[in-house]
């Protein structure tokens, strides 16, 4: 959908209006969906699973991450998860989906690191 909007302009030409497009369209037709599980309020003693992707930064990034989560979680436990995929489908779309389904049973809530 375009934004239009209409500015006067002093030419007779025109009828003193002329007509501005926004270059920003609608480019994904899918409407966007909330999270299918609520976010937890507190971490402590979760077992937190940390999903990466495949790309150079997505192993340091979840670190990072773990190393914070213990600072401020200290009872919460930590399951790392990669994926061999840098792009393409999901995991669960894969031939390591029964793997991958287990890992995310036995974990509360997971956290993503794309390495990008």
């Amino acid at each position: 959908m375009l934004n239009r909007e209409v500015h006067p302009v002093n030419t007779k030409k025109t009828n003193g209006q002329y007509e501005v497009l926004s270059p920003w369209a609608e480019a994904d037709p899918i409407p966007l969906k909330e999270l299918a599980a609520p976010r937890p309020a507190d971490l402590s003693g979760n077992k937190i699973g940390l999903l990466s992707n495949a790309k150079r930064a997505a192993r340091p990034i979840s670190s990072v991450v773990e190393t914070k989560l213990k600072e401020k979680f200290p009872t919460a436990e930590f399951s790392q998860y990669f994926t061999l995929n840098a792009v393409g489908p999901p995991e669960i779309e894969t031939e390591n989906k029964a793997k991958f389904e287990e890992w995310i049973k036995g974990v509360d809530t997971v956290v993503a690191a794309v390495g990008d």
